[in-house]
């Protein structure tokens, strides 16, 4: 923008935005959904599900926390499928 005074002269408003980003939330978030899909895989399934919930975790401590917040839902609702898959396994498993 820039406005003329009296004198001719101009002035001249730059306005830098500086975007914040959060990498270890969107880490998170990314290793959460990935572990989503591998948790049917015995022990990769638990090991990317922790990784993806520390960094989650890690990430709720920087802004924006918008992507580490999702990274703990998906790891929330990754667990409760860890859980069911491994009633389901030992309930097969007892059945022999």
């Amino acid at each position: 923008m820039s406005e003329n005074n009296q004198n001719g002269a101009s002035h001249v408003v730059i306005n830098n935005v500086v975007v914040e980003k959060n990498s270890i939330g969107l880490a998170g978030l990314i290793v959460a959904i990935i572990g989503f899909f591998l948790s049917w895989i015995p022990v990769l399934g638990w090991i990317v599900w922790l990784v993806g919930l520390a960094l989650s975790i890690g990430g709720l401590f920087r802004n924006p926390k918008g992507t580490a917040i999702a990274g703990l839902i998906i790891s929330f609702l990754d667990f409760i499928l860890l859980i069911i898959l491994v009633t389901l396994i030992a309930g097969v498993a007892s059945a022999f």
